[in-house]
């Protein structure tokens, strides 16, 4: 069988090291027709499942902002209670992760992610009338079984209908809904405050059936926003189908996985690329959930009241989402990935330094680690998450990739929610440290991901995975980026 054209993670390439020259055999396409098509994915693919993931997300964190309206004090909550029901939240939001992204390649992405989304507003609403302890631990269970697939479906979505070097403005953009969810989620919990009382509730009941009852009613109405797979895409004329068509395939050429047969499983999952990527995700997610878990409880305990924390906040979310953006723009352009992820860990690790030696900083200096720790977490949490994608050929690999990297990688959820322990407040050294350290598995984590896929490179560029060209036709045409023209991007 003949050598195919070399496939790099951007586009498709005469080598690894060459330009932008697209394949010789395809006409060129017109520029200007490209650019209205992705601009009007932007508005029919991206805007509407940012617009929900950011309700989800508020759905997932509000539990933060109804901890400093009284919630522990009206369950009887003592000790670590708290931190048990953030931890019970990933124990099926972890499980059901894969299955529902195979789940999603079967239905359409309209339906399933709607359902999904419906039921976790119903739970979010039963939180807020729930009278114990173990009731809030049970609607935190369902809730992490609900919203499981909407991240990773919506990554896997958002992934099919842009080039690889198109793909991080677009993701952060979507990642970033969960900055200004918890931005507004500050100010909406503010406002809802001074609602404690109506209807005989507490303030911190109303977080979650007026923020439940929003997700309801914009899942309702997001059936008919979502769209489906690009071959069905009804919002594409048959000209800007065929086009965005071509635009993918000159971006994966033979770089195709779209059969789910014994040997496609024993290749995904014996990818060492996705381990690797989950332990990298594992590594910052942790930091990304303590944030939006302990930022207002943190910011009290610097001597502000309740109100003021909340609204003290949205500056630190602001200035994150600007930096997120920023990034984003300079990672697809200069088609660079690991020193941006870099970049985010070294900031987040001069944060935890200073709140580690808070007792012998000003109040100010520790509200500024604040804002690093959280602008480092959220520059290298889409870059990684965009990282692997760009690394995975093929519908399924790309499908159950981004699962397995969220679904596992959340186990960083499950120590964010263990590590800051009441007792050690307001200075959280445990917590800050573990935290810390686990940056530094994602450095370490990403370096090596980084040399893997350089070696990778280099073997193919000598003709090393050569010999996949005479497989079996049926397997040939499945490998995914095992394929040998295929060439990683780091």
């Amino acid at each position: 069988m003949n050598k195919k054209p070399i496939v790099s993670a951007g586009s498709m390439r005469e080598s690894s090291s060459s330009g932008d020259e697209s394949n010789p055999q395809l006409e060129p396409v017109d520029r200007a027709a490209e650019k209205s098509l992705t601009r009007k994915c932007d508005l029919h693919v991206l805007a509407p499942v940012a617009f929900l993931y950011m309700l989800a997300f508020l759905d997932r964190v509000n539990i933060g902002n109804a901890r400093i309206q009284g919630l522990e004090k009206d369950l009887n909550m003592k000790g670590q209670d708290f931190n048990i029901a953030l931890c019970v939240f990933f124990i099926l939001y972890i499980v059901c992760e894969v299955p529902s992204n195979l789940l999603l390649r079967k239905i359409a992405p309209s339906t399933w992610l709607s359902l999904i989304m419906v039921c976790w507003g119903i739970v979010t609403v039963c939180m807020g009338f729930t009278q114990t302890f173990a009731g809030l631990v049970v609607c935190r269970i369902v809730l992490g079984m609900c919203e499981a697939g909407f991240f990773p479906g919506c990554l896997y979505l958002i992934s099919m209908y842009y080039r690889r070097y198109e793909l991080q403005q677009r993701i952060t953009l979507f990642f970033g809904t969960t900055i200004i969810a918890n931005a507004f989620s500050g100010l909406l919990a503010y406002a809802i405050a001074n609602m404690s009382g109506i209807g005989g509730y507490n303030g911190w009941r109303w977080i979650f059936i007026i923020e439940g009852g929003i997700t309801i009613v914009a899942a309702a109405c997001g059936k008919y926003f979502i769209v489906d797979w690009p071959e069905t895409a009804i919002f594409l004329s048959s000209e800007e189908r065929d086009l965005l068509l071509r635009r993918l395939q000159e971006d994966v050429a033979e770089a195709k996985m779209d059969r789910l047969d014994t040997k496609s499983k024993l290749r995904i999952l014996g990818d060492w690329k996705i381990y690797t990527g989950i332990i990298i995700y594992f590594g910052v997610v942790n930091t990304g959930y303590s944030i939006s878990f302990f930022t207002p409880t943190i910011l009290r305990q610097l001597g502000w009241t309740s109100i003021r924390a909340q609204v003290l906040t949205i500056p630190v979310y602001v200035f994150s989402f600007v930096v997120t953006i920023v990034v984003a723009i300079c990672t697809d352009r200069l088609h660079h990935r690991y020193a941006f992820a870099m970049l985010g860990i070294l900031l987040a690790t001069i944060g935890y330094g200073i709140l580690l030696a808070q007792e012998y900083v000003p109040v100010s200096t520790r509200y500024a680690a604040v804002f690093l720790v959280a602008a480092g977490s959220n520059i290298t949490q889409p870059v990684v998450l965009v990282w692997l994608n760009n690394n995975m050929g093929g519908h399924y690999k790309r499908s159950i990739s981004a699962a397995m990297q969220i679904g596992l990688g959340n186990c960083g959820g499950i120590v964010a929610s263990n590590i800051y322990i009441t007792t050690q407040a307001p200075t959280y050294p445990i917590g800050y440290g573990i935290s810390l350290a686990l940056l530094w598995i994602c450095g370490l984590a990403c370096t090596v991901f980084l040399i893997g896929l350089r070696m990778e490179n280099i073997k193919r560029d000598r003709g090393e995975r050569d010999d996949r060209y005479n497989l079996p036709k049926e397997e040939f045409e499945n490998l995914g980026d095992d394929h040998p023209s295929f060439r990683f991007t780091y």
